[in-house]
């Protein structure tokens, strides 16, 4: 085994478990899943594109979280799909490092787009008459722009930590690369990165629910102090991004507790299945709660697509 930064050139990944013949099953079951996500979220980024009456800030919000999945999605997928039909589950040390930055700036920038939509929720239901003044769509373009770059510089600082150190292992017990199991690797001073690690967790959860707490606690008192249409309204916009906010927190708390304690006491096949949930049922959840939740999407979208289905069999 490779003993040093300096001649490791891959890494072996240890949780893939002896499948046999059912391993072209669940490459089936993962490439029918990944595509239902590509159509899915894609299919919503054009509908909101292309119409000009979405192109509205919670609109736009919703096209970045679309992107995300995709984005997020598409750093796992292909990835895990080509294990499962491989003997030898090695990756090149320059994939895991890329494969790392992708999946950790999804989930930056995932938390990121919930919190800055919860205020979005906020000054729509509290601040009616002033939301057109206080969110405009170059206010939402600002705020997406903003959030991608913080994300994508704040966790390039964490990976530069991470590459200047000297491995004295190759063995990740995950499916896919994770940067604090490769750090776990290390033979040399790993201060620093726990440190700067301990404040990226923080900045990543927890620093986003600030807003999203106070959003809600101030949406909710308004809730209940108007009448129950107004009421109504409220929780039909609300109730997609607080489930897909929950789904979300969820999946990356378990994550965050598996990488940084020992979970040899739960079964071995629960964690493989809970280390992947927020990277396959969060770009499956978000359109389907967004697409079918909120009607002007989901009337544009019928709208849309029926219009084309006719067009063509008409041609026909």
């Amino acid at each position: 085994m490779m003993q040093n930064s300096t001649t490791l050139w891959y890494f072996i990944l240890g949780a893939y478990l002896p499948v046999g013949n059912l391993r072209y099953l669940y490459f089936v079951l993962l490439a029918l899943l990944y595509l239902v996500i590509i159509v899915a979220n894609s299919s919503l980024i054009v509908v909101i594109c292309v119409n000009r009456s979405l192109h509205e800030p919670m609109y736009l919000f919703l096209c970045s979280l679309f992107v995300n999945e995709l984005y997020g999605s598409t750093g796992l997928f292909p990835f895990l799909l080509l294990q499962i039909l491989s003997d030898i589950h090695t990756v090149s040390l320059s994939f895991c490092f890329l494969q790392i930055f992708t999946l950790y700036t999804y989930a930056k920038v995932e938390f990121c787009n919930l919190a800055i939509m919860s205020y979005d929720r906020y000054l729509a239901i509290c601040y009616p008459l002033q939301y057109n003044t206080r969110m405009t769509s170059n206010h939402a373009v600002v705020f997406i722009v903003v959030i991608w770059f913080y994300s994508f510089v704040n966790f390039l600082i964490t990976l530069s930590l991470t590459i200047r150190l000297t491995l004295c292992g190759a063995i990740i017990n995950s499916l896919y690369c994770h940067n604090y199991l490769v750090v776990k690797l290390a033979c040399s001073d790993t201060e620093l990165n726990n440190i700067y690690g301990l404040f990226g967790v923080v900045f990543t959860t927890l620093v986003p629910m600030l807003p999203i707490l106070f959003s809600y606690l101030k949406i909710l008192k308004v809730c209940f102090s108007c009448c129950k249409r107004t009421r109504q309204k409220a929780i039909s916009t609300c109730t997609p991004h607080l489930v897909s906010l929950l789904n979300f927190f969820f999946g990356c708390c378990f994550e965050i507790l598996q990488s940084r304690f020992d979970m040899t006491s739960v079964p071995r096949l629960l964690r493989i299945i809970l280390s992947l949930y927020f990277l396959i049922i969060q770009p499956l959840l978000t359109p389907i709660m967004y697409g079918l939740q909120m009607s002007k999407i989901r009337q544009t979208y019928k709208h849309l697509f029926c219009n084309k289905m006719l067009t063509s069999s008409e041609t026909v």
